[in-house]
């Protein structure tokens, strides 16, 4: 039987040992299904690209975007430049483990060291890859690196509150809805309410059991489907 998560409490304690302050490396993250790659313009944008424009209504991945659909590939390829010159953002391909291409996006951050906090986010997935548990473990592989190999303390999701399906994935993948921050942006003109979601280090250890169990080939039988569902799982783990 799992056991839930301890409710969330108020804390003045003292945070001791300090967060470890280091910075997401620009190295590539592999997976059994997928892999992350630090984005790279030269070998990225072509991919990426014809992915994003595979499919049917393909501009309304954009749509909670700050930025595109793009008018073309050149277009695409200069914003992937100036992507991939920042360090925060820290942006990653996802490329699919099915047929090796890339097919999607991911970044971290919002990237706080000293005080043990990040969030992912800037994700957008071709429609070879929504639904899929090669970008589930693209997801957990960031998580995974930000709270276990770099030592942060706080794991953060926000979204447009009138994003369903973020707020659903973000639910799925074990993050604990914290409120809405009304007018908290303007983007594309038009106003963004805000919702918070986040992962604790101390929760972590549990959310994390339920990505090893969900990920298990045992999990899913020979047409791909799972047979545990994720969102089963971490439901279990904060009961309303």
């Amino acid at each position: 039987m799992v056991q839930p998560l301890a409710p969330r409490q108020l804390s003045g304690a003292n945070v001791s040992p300090l967060p470890p302050g280091l910075y997401p490396a620009r190295t590539p993250l592999e997976g059994r299904y997928a892999r992350l790659e630090p984005l790279n313009p030269l070998t990225h944008a072509e991919e990426l690209w014809e992915a994003s424009h595979a499919g049917v209504d393909t501009d309304r991945t954009w749509d909670y975007m700050g930025y595109g659909p793009f008018t073309s590939l050149d277009a695409f390829r200069g914003w992937l430049r100036d992507s991939a010159a920042q360090a925060d953002p820290t942006f990653y391909a996802i490329r699919d483990g099915r047929d090796g291409k890339a097919a999607g996006m991911a970044s971290f951050l919002r990237i706080e060291p000293k005080i043990g906090a990040i969030e992912i986010g800037h994700i957008w997935l071709a429609q070879s890859l929504r639904n899929s548990r090669e970008a589930t473990e693209a997801l957990y592989l960031l998580m995974r690196n930000a709270l276990d190999d770099l030592g942060y303390r706080r794991l953060e999701w926000k979204c447009d509150a009138l994003n369903a399906a973020s707020r659903t994935a973000a639910a799925r993948l074990g993050f604990a809805f914290e409120g809405i921050f009304y007018q908290h942006m303007i983007y594309k003109g038009h106003n963004r309410d805000t919702a918070w979601f986040s992962i604790l280090n101390h929760e972590w250890p549990a959310i994390r059991a339920n990505f090893e169990t969900w990920l298990s080939p045992d999990n899913f039988d020979a047409d791909g489907r799972q047979r545990q569902s994720l969102s089963d799982l971490n439901r279990a783990l904060r009961p309303e």
